[in-house]
């Protein structure tokens, strides 16, 4: 709340702005404030679902030898703490169950944003687009070693292979149209020959050396 007052006007006076900001203030203020909460070790526990089926399975074919690094790898693998890949078929509805102010309950997790953090990426620009239906999330940027790239968020549930070609047309006309792009990124599957799958990239740098 502090933070907000301060970009709203400089000076406050029993909880109510003194004067609005001059030009030269308003241009000096950041224009968002972003707040970012991370999920917590205890977040992460609480959201571990286990593959009994599987599990027995690895059980018995390891004996003793079972351990629980094979639970966390092979029992919890489709665990949403572990990155279900197989959700970021639909990333805007991505939720986990989180604690807060005395209860649990469930959140929804900006995927995107966690995305480009991990690829190291600065956003110059977030869009929202409207295309065959449906809404597409593109963010534009650059990686840290200078790659200029384009990351594409849409949500694919129960898309046909019509649903794809048309997807294609779409993001080459409207989203990367004559720019050049090192890197595109899209969630899913897609029939863009630039692009490719950010799903194994984003679960492979968000566990990079903890599930080896």
């Amino acid at each position: 709340p502090r933070l907000k007052k301060v970009i709203f006007t400089p000076e406050w006076r029993e909880g109510k702005p003194k004067r609005m900001a001059t030009p030269e203030e308003a241009q000096r203020s950041p224009r968002i404030l972003k707040v970012i909460r991370l999920e917590s070790y205890e977040d992460a526990l609480n959201n571990i679902e286990f593959d009994a089926e599987s599990g027995e399975a690895m059980r018995a074919a390891l004996g003793d030898e079972y351990l629980l690094r094979y639970m966390l790898r092979w029992e919890s693998r489709h665990s949403a703490t572990f990155l279900n890949v197989e959700q970021l078929r639909m990333p805007f509805d991505y939720k986990l169950r989180l604690h807060r102010n005395g209860e649990t309950r469930e959140h929804t997790i900006d995927l995107p944003e966690t995305f480009n953090y991990l690829l190291g990426l600065e956003v110059h620009t977030r869009r929202v687009y409207r295309g065959n239906g449906r809404r597409y999330l593109v963010y534009a940027g650059v990686q840290r070693n200078g790659a200029r790239t384009a990351v594409i968020w849409r949500d694919l549930q129960g898309w046909t292979e019509e649903d794809f070609q048309r997807d294609r047309a779409f993001i080459e006309e409207q989203i990367l149209g004559s720019e050049l792009w090192d890197e595109v990124f899209v969630n899913g599957d897609s029939c863009v020959p630039q692009a490719r799958s950010l799903d194994g990239e984003f679960k492979q740098r968000l566990f990079a050396g903890v599930l080896a």
